[in-house]
């Protein structure tokens, strides 16, 4: 399966909805109750943040056990982007 977003003319017929979220100035797109960790996949950005030895980080095990995912998100340090989706307002 892929993290990326469908075109609107998806043969498959999905209906989801579209969202945006906002990261570093930057907009980018994904479905609702994708996870955070998943929209930034699916917009080509595989790394975003980097480790004490300088290496890029991002998704590793994608269930929450090995922290390499973590970000700050509205405000909150350390939010596992791999188990947090985009709550409607």
């Amino acid at each position: 399966m892929s993290g990326r977003l469908l075109p609107t003319d998806d043969p498959i017929g999905r209906t989801d909805e579209t969202i945006t979220v906002t990261v570093d100035g930057a907009t980018l797109h994904g479905i609702t109750g994708q996870t955070l960790a998943g929209v930034l996949l699916g917009n080509g950005i595989t790394a975003w943040r980097t480790a004490g030895d300088g290496t890029p980080r991002g998704l590793f095990c994608g269930i929450g056990a090995c922290f390499d995912c973590v970000a700050t998100v509205n405000g909150h340090s350390d939010v596992r982007l791999c188990r947090t989706s985009r709550r409607r307002r």
